[in-house]
Protein backbone atom coordinates (compact mmCIF):
# COMPACT_ATOMS: atom_id res chain seq x y z
CA UNK A 1 0.00 0.00 0.00
CA UNK A 2 1.56 3.23 -1.00
CA UNK A 3 1.96 6.14 1.58
CA UNK A 4 -0.96 8.27 0.12
CA UNK A 5 -3.68 5.22 0.24
CA UNK A 6 -2.37 5.21 3.80
CA UNK A 7 -3.15 8.77 4.39
CA UNK A 8 -6.69 8.35 3.17
CA UNK A 9 -7.45 5.51 4.91
CA UNK A 10 -6.72 7.81 8.77
CA UNK A 11 -8.41 10.68 7.07
CA UNK A 12 -12.16 9.34 7.23
CA UNK A 13 -14.45 12.23 7.91
CA UNK A 14 -16.27 12.88 11.17
CA UNK A 15 -20.64 13.36 11.24
CA UNK A 16 -21.41 16.08 12.86
CA UNK A 17 -25.16 16.35 11.75
CA UNK A 18 -25.60 19.55 9.46
CA UNK A 19 -21.67 21.43 11.11
CA UNK A 20 -19.21 20.72 8.66
CA UNK A 21 -16.48 18.91 9.99
CA UNK A 22 -12.80 18.95 9.72
CA UNK A 23 -9.91 17.33 11.26
CA UNK A 24 -6.49 18.09 11.36
CA UNK A 25 -3.22 16.91 12.98
CA UNK A 26 -1.05 19.87 14.15
CA UNK A 27 2.45 20.42 13.98
CA UNK A 28 5.32 23.11 14.78
CA UNK A 29 8.90 22.81 13.11
CA UNK A 30 11.17 25.18 14.96
CA UNK A 31 7.87 27.38 16.35
CA UNK A 32 6.72 27.37 12.87
CA UNK A 33 2.98 26.30 12.97
CA UNK A 34 1.82 23.73 10.57
CA UNK A 35 -2.16 22.36 10.12
CA UNK A 36 -2.32 19.34 8.39
CA UNK A 37 -5.96 18.57 6.96
CA UNK A 38 -7.03 15.17 7.56
CA UNK A 39 -10.84 15.14 6.57
CA UNK A 40 -13.47 17.06 5.94
CA UNK A 41 -12.27 18.71 2.88
CA UNK A 42 -14.06 18.37 -0.52
CA UNK A 43 -12.19 16.42 -2.89
CA UNK A 44 -9.87 19.02 -5.22
CA UNK A 45 -9.93 18.14 -9.46
CA UNK A 46 -7.28 18.27 -11.26
CA UNK A 47 -4.48 15.93 -12.52
CA UNK A 48 -1.39 17.86 -10.57
CA UNK A 49 -0.54 19.33 -7.30
CA UNK A 50 -0.62 22.95 -9.32
CA UNK A 51 -4.23 22.21 -10.49
CA UNK A 52 -5.53 21.05 -7.03
CA UNK A 53 -3.96 24.55 -5.84
CA UNK A 54 -5.71 26.73 -8.24
CA UNK A 55 -9.23 24.34 -7.76
CA UNK A 56 -8.65 25.54 -3.87
CA UNK A 57 -7.96 29.20 -4.68
CA UNK A 58 -11.13 29.25 -7.10
CA UNK A 59 -13.70 27.21 -4.76
CA UNK A 60 -13.07 26.27 -1.23
CA UNK A 61 -10.71 29.56 -0.29
CA UNK A 62 -13.34 29.77 2.47
CA UNK A 63 -12.29 26.43 3.92
CA UNK A 64 -9.07 27.90 4.08
CA UNK A 65 -10.09 30.92 5.32
CA UNK A 66 -11.55 29.18 8.37
CA UNK A 67 -8.48 26.70 9.26
CA UNK A 68 -6.07 29.65 8.91
CA UNK A 69 -8.38 32.91 10.46
CA UNK A 70 -9.43 33.70 14.11
CA UNK A 71 -10.94 31.85 15.89
CA UNK A 72 -9.65 28.70 14.78
CA UNK A 73 -6.36 29.93 13.95
CA UNK A 74 -4.16 33.04 13.62
CA UNK A 75 -2.74 35.46 11.96
CA UNK A 76 0.70 33.65 11.43
CA UNK A 77 -1.03 30.48 10.70
CA UNK A 78 0.12 27.62 8.27
CA UNK A 79 -1.58 24.82 6.77
CA UNK A 80 -1.33 22.71 4.47
CA UNK A 81 -3.69 19.69 2.60
CA UNK A 82 -2.92 16.44 1.31
CA UNK A 83 -3.73 15.44 -2.70
CA UNK A 84 -2.36 12.21 -4.60
CA UNK A 85 1.14 12.84 -6.16
CA UNK A 86 1.89 14.16 -9.74
CA UNK A 87 2.22 10.23 -10.81
CA UNK A 88 2.65 6.97 -9.28
CA UNK A 89 6.65 6.98 -8.74
CA UNK A 90 4.98 9.94 -5.93
CA UNK A 91 4.15 9.30 -2.47
CA UNK A 92 1.79 12.39 -2.22
CA UNK A 93 1.37 15.75 -2.79
CA UNK A 94 1.08 19.00 -0.88
CA UNK A 95 -0.85 22.67 -1.40
CA UNK A 96 0.70 25.19 1.06
CA UNK A 97 -1.69 27.94 2.37
CA UNK A 98 -1.58 30.82 5.17
CA UNK A 99 -2.74 34.56 5.63
CA UNK A 100 -3.17 35.41 2.23
CA UNK A 101 -3.41 32.92 -0.08
CA UNK A 102 -1.25 29.83 -1.40
CA UNK A 103 2.67 29.73 -1.81
CA UNK A 104 4.59 27.33 -3.68
CA UNK A 105 6.80 26.01 -1.34
CA UNK A 106 7.23 25.24 2.45
CA UNK A 107 10.26 23.40 3.69
CA UNK A 108 9.19 23.68 7.51
CA UNK A 109 5.85 22.03 6.22
CA UNK A 110 8.19 19.30 4.57
CA UNK A 111 10.02 18.32 7.56
CA UNK A 112 6.76 17.85 9.19
CA UNK A 113 4.78 15.97 6.61
CA UNK A 114 8.07 14.20 6.51
CA UNK A 115 8.01 13.71 10.56
CA UNK A 116 3.92 13.18 10.40
CA UNK A 117 4.28 10.29 8.13
CA UNK A 118 7.06 8.70 9.96
CA UNK A 119 5.44 9.20 13.60
CA UNK A 120 1.76 7.37 11.94
CA UNK A 121 3.32 4.18 10.22
CA UNK A 122 2.41 5.91 6.98
CA UNK A 123 6.06 5.14 6.31
CA UNK A 124 7.71 1.82 7.02
CA UNK A 125 10.24 1.91 9.79
CA UNK A 126 12.90 0.32 7.65
CA UNK A 127 12.74 2.19 4.61
CA UNK A 128 15.72 3.94 3.69
CA UNK A 129 14.51 5.57 -0.24
CA UNK A 130 13.08 8.94 0.16
CA UNK A 131 9.32 10.38 0.53
CA UNK A 132 8.70 11.60 -2.55
CA UNK A 133 6.59 14.77 -1.98
CA UNK A 134 4.88 16.78 -4.95
CA UNK A 135 4.77 20.64 -4.10
CA UNK A 136 3.49 23.22 -6.37
CA UNK A 137 7.13 24.21 -7.16
CA UNK A 138 7.96 20.63 -7.83
CA UNK A 139 9.28 17.23 -6.69
CA UNK A 140 10.49 17.36 -3.34
CA UNK A 141 13.03 14.16 -1.40
CA UNK A 142 12.63 13.68 2.29
CA UNK A 143 14.67 11.21 4.29
CA UNK A 144 14.02 10.37 7.46
CA UNK A 145 16.36 10.24 10.16
CA UNK A 146 15.76 7.49 12.73
CA UNK A 147 18.23 6.77 16.23
CA UNK A 148 16.76 3.83 17.77
CA UNK A 149 13.67 3.33 16.07
CA UNK A 150 12.48 7.14 16.87
CA UNK A 151 12.43 9.79 14.77
CA UNK A 152 15.07 12.17 15.03
CA UNK A 153 15.20 14.96 12.38
CA UNK A 154 14.00 15.09 8.89
CA UNK A 155 16.29 16.47 5.67
CA UNK A 156 15.53 17.38 2.40
CA UNK A 157 16.40 17.68 -1.38
CA UNK A 158 15.13 20.73 -2.52
CA UNK A 159 13.58 22.03 -6.28
CA UNK A 160 16.48 23.73 -8.49
CA UNK A 161 17.38 26.85 -6.71
CA UNK A 162 18.83 29.97 -8.44
CA UNK A 163 19.76 33.84 -8.44
CA UNK A 164 17.27 36.03 -10.09
CA UNK A 165 20.07 39.00 -9.62
CA UNK A 166 22.73 39.91 -6.82
CA UNK A 167 23.37 43.59 -5.44
CA UNK A 168 19.62 45.03 -6.48
CA UNK A 169 18.94 48.36 -4.70
CA UNK A 170 15.59 50.58 -4.67
CA UNK A 171 14.80 53.65 -2.69
CA UNK A 172 12.41 53.51 0.52
CA UNK A 173 10.64 56.60 1.62
CA UNK A 174 11.70 57.35 5.10
CA UNK A 175 14.55 54.58 4.54
CA UNK A 176 16.84 55.62 2.06
CA UNK A 177 18.49 52.46 -0.11
CA UNK A 178 17.74 48.95 0.50
CA UNK A 179 20.23 46.66 -1.60
CA UNK A 180 18.90 43.16 -1.24
CA UNK A 181 19.52 39.92 -3.46
CA UNK A 182 16.73 38.12 -5.57
CA UNK A 183 16.68 34.68 -5.28
CA UNK A 184 14.20 31.35 -5.52
CA UNK A 185 14.27 28.45 -3.24
CA UNK A 186 10.67 26.92 -4.39
CA UNK A 187 9.93 30.40 -3.56
CA UNK A 188 11.20 33.75 -4.19
CA UNK A 189 12.59 36.13 -2.12
CA UNK A 190 14.21 39.41 -1.96
CA UNK A 191 17.01 38.85 0.73
CA UNK A 192 17.88 41.84 2.87
CA UNK A 193 21.73 41.23 4.49
CA UNK A 194 21.87 44.07 7.24
CA UNK A 195 25.99 43.90 7.11
CA UNK A 196 25.05 45.38 2.99
CA UNK A 197 22.79 47.77 4.39
CA UNK A 198 23.05 50.76 6.87
CA UNK A 199 20.06 50.80 8.79
CA UNK A 200 19.35 48.97 11.97
CA UNK A 201 16.80 46.44 12.87
CA UNK A 202 16.98 43.70 15.51
CA UNK A 203 16.01 40.34 14.30
CA UNK A 204 14.50 39.30 17.36
CA UNK A 205 11.37 38.85 19.01
CA UNK A 206 11.45 42.40 20.15
CA UNK A 207 11.91 43.85 16.99
CA UNK A 208 8.93 42.21 15.82
CA UNK A 209 6.51 44.82 14.50
CA UNK A 210 9.04 46.90 12.70
CA UNK A 211 10.01 43.50 11.10
CA UNK A 212 6.25 43.15 9.73
CA UNK A 213 6.31 46.46 8.79
CA UNK A 214 9.59 47.15 6.52
CA UNK A 215 9.39 43.45 5.21
CA UNK A 216 5.98 44.35 3.84
CA UNK A 217 7.33 47.86 2.76
CA UNK A 218 10.32 46.06 1.04
CA UNK A 219 8.26 43.53 -0.44
CA UNK A 220 5.61 45.96 -2.08
CA UNK A 221 8.64 48.00 -3.28
CA UNK A 222 10.10 45.51 -4.90
CA UNK A 223 6.68 43.97 -6.41
CA UNK A 224 6.16 47.35 -8.06
CA UNK A 225 9.51 46.96 -10.08
CA UNK A 226 8.19 44.09 -11.78
CA UNK A 227 7.01 40.22 -10.59
CA UNK A 228 10.28 37.91 -10.79
CA UNK A 229 9.99 35.51 -13.62
CA UNK A 230 9.87 31.59 -13.35
CA UNK A 231 11.73 29.98 -16.37
CA UNK A 232 8.79 27.60 -16.72
CA UNK A 233 5.94 27.92 -14.76
CA UNK A 234 3.66 31.10 -14.69
CA UNK A 235 2.02 30.50 -11.50
CA UNK A 236 5.39 30.51 -9.69
CA UNK A 237 6.37 34.27 -10.88
CA UNK A 238 5.66 36.22 -7.68
CA UNK A 239 7.18 37.57 -4.87
CA UNK A 240 6.48 35.64 -1.70
CA UNK A 241 8.50 37.58 0.40
CA UNK A 242 11.22 39.72 2.50
CA UNK A 243 13.94 37.62 4.60
CA UNK A 244 16.26 39.14 6.28
CA UNK A 245 20.18 38.46 7.25
CA UNK A 246 22.27 39.17 9.97
CA UNK A 247 24.77 37.46 12.21
CA UNK A 248 24.11 35.51 15.98
CA UNK A 249 25.51 36.01 18.85
CA UNK A 250 25.50 32.13 19.49
CA UNK A 251 28.83 29.73 18.76
CA UNK A 252 28.29 27.62 16.20
CA UNK A 253 25.75 29.38 14.49
CA UNK A 254 26.72 31.11 10.60
CA UNK A 255 23.89 33.79 11.03
CA UNK A 256 20.29 34.56 11.54
CA UNK A 257 17.52 34.36 9.27
CA UNK A 258 13.54 35.82 9.54
CA UNK A 259 11.40 35.63 7.11
CA UNK A 260 8.03 38.35 6.49
CA UNK A 261 5.79 36.55 3.74
CA UNK A 262 2.57 36.55 2.68
CA UNK A 263 0.34 39.26 4.35
CA UNK A 264 3.23 40.11 7.28
CA UNK A 265 3.36 36.63 8.57
CA UNK A 266 6.88 36.02 10.58
CA UNK A 267 8.39 32.78 10.11
CA UNK A 268 9.23 31.28 13.42
CA UNK A 269 11.46 28.64 11.68
CA UNK A 270 14.91 29.84 9.96
CA UNK A 271 12.75 29.57 6.38
CA UNK A 272 13.22 25.83 4.54
CA UNK A 273 12.94 28.21 1.05
CA UNK A 274 14.43 30.52 2.22
CA UNK A 275 17.49 28.84 3.34
CA UNK A 276 17.26 26.88 0.10
CA UNK A 277 17.96 30.45 -1.78
CA UNK A 278 20.40 31.21 0.10
CA UNK A 279 22.69 28.32 -0.66
CA UNK A 280 22.66 29.87 -4.39
CA UNK A 281 23.49 32.99 -2.92
CA UNK A 282 26.01 31.48 -1.23
CA UNK A 283 27.72 29.36 -4.20
CA UNK A 284 27.13 32.70 -6.36
CA UNK A 285 29.34 34.38 -4.41
CA UNK A 286 31.69 31.72 -4.01
CA UNK A 287 30.87 31.82 -0.23
CA UNK A 288 30.31 28.27 0.59
CA UNK A 289 31.71 24.89 -1.07
CA UNK A 290 29.47 21.93 -2.13
CA UNK A 291 29.01 19.90 1.03
CA UNK A 292 29.70 22.61 3.31
CA UNK A 293 27.01 23.08 6.22
CA UNK A 294 25.42 26.11 7.68
CA UNK A 295 24.07 26.58 10.39
CA UNK A 296 21.16 29.21 10.66
CA UNK A 297 18.98 30.00 13.12
CA UNK A 298 15.71 32.01 13.61
CA UNK A 299 13.75 34.76 15.56
CA UNK A 300 13.10 32.00 17.94
CA UNK A 301 16.24 30.65 18.34
CA UNK A 302 15.73 27.02 16.36
CA UNK A 303 18.33 26.04 13.67
CA UNK A 304 18.36 24.89 10.27
CA UNK A 305 21.35 23.47 8.51
CA UNK A 306 21.74 24.04 4.64
CA UNK A 307 24.00 23.11 2.08
CA UNK A 308 24.15 22.74 -2.18
CA UNK A 309 24.41 19.23 -3.22
CA UNK A 310 25.59 20.00 -6.64
CA UNK A 311 25.43 22.55 -9.04
CA UNK A 312 23.27 22.52 -12.66
CA UNK A 313 22.10 24.55 -15.47
CA UNK A 314 18.40 25.35 -15.01
CA UNK A 315 16.90 27.20 -17.84
CA UNK A 316 19.15 30.26 -18.56
CA UNK A 317 20.26 30.12 -14.89
CA UNK A 318 23.19 28.24 -13.11
CA UNK A 319 21.12 26.65 -9.91
CA UNK A 320 22.05 24.92 -6.98
CA UNK A 321 20.26 21.97 -5.57
CA UNK A 322 20.44 22.36 -1.66
CA UNK A 323 20.06 20.10 1.49
CA UNK A 324 18.02 21.78 4.26
CA UNK A 325 17.66 19.80 7.50
CA UNK A 326 15.62 20.56 10.57
CA UNK A 327 13.21 18.82 13.08
CA UNK A 328 9.37 18.81 14.17
CA UNK A 329 6.70 17.82 16.38
CA UNK A 330 2.96 16.64 16.47
CA UNK A 331 1.32 19.33 19.01
CA UNK A 332 -2.25 18.58 18.66
CA UNK A 333 -5.35 16.07 17.08
CA UNK A 334 -8.04 18.77 16.23
CA UNK A 335 -11.90 18.38 14.47
CA UNK A 336 -12.57 21.94 13.54
CA UNK A 337 -16.60 22.81 12.98
CA UNK A 338 -18.30 25.41 11.21
CA UNK A 339 -22.14 25.83 12.36
CA UNK A 340 -24.04 26.59 9.52
CA UNK A 341 -26.02 29.94 12.17
CA UNK A 342 -22.35 31.07 13.20
CA UNK A 343 -22.13 34.75 12.07
CA UNK A 344 -18.50 34.97 12.10
CA UNK A 345 -18.53 32.38 9.45
CA UNK A 346 -15.08 31.28 8.38
CA UNK A 347 -13.28 33.89 11.18
CA UNK A 348 -11.54 37.10 10.68
CA UNK A 349 -7.96 38.70 11.48
CA UNK A 350 -6.38 41.04 14.18
CA UNK A 351 -3.22 42.11 14.76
Amino acid sequence: MNVYKRILEFSKPEKLGNKLAIKTIDLHTGGEPLRVIMGGFPELTGNSVLEYRRTCQESYDHLRKLLMFEPRGHADMYGCLLTPPNDPEGDFGVVFMHNEGYSTMCGHAIIALATLAAEMGWVEKERTSPLKIDAPCGRIEAFVERKGGRVQGVRFHGVPSFVLELDRSLILPGLGQVNYDLAYGGAFYAYVDLKRNDFELELNPSGYRNLIDLGMKIKHAVDNLGPPMHPFEADLSFLYGTIFIDGSENSGIDSRNVCVFAEGEVDRCPTGSGVSGRMAIHRARNEIEIGEIMRIESITGSVFTGSVLEELKYGAHEAVIPEVSGTAFITGFHTFVLDPKDPLSTGFILR
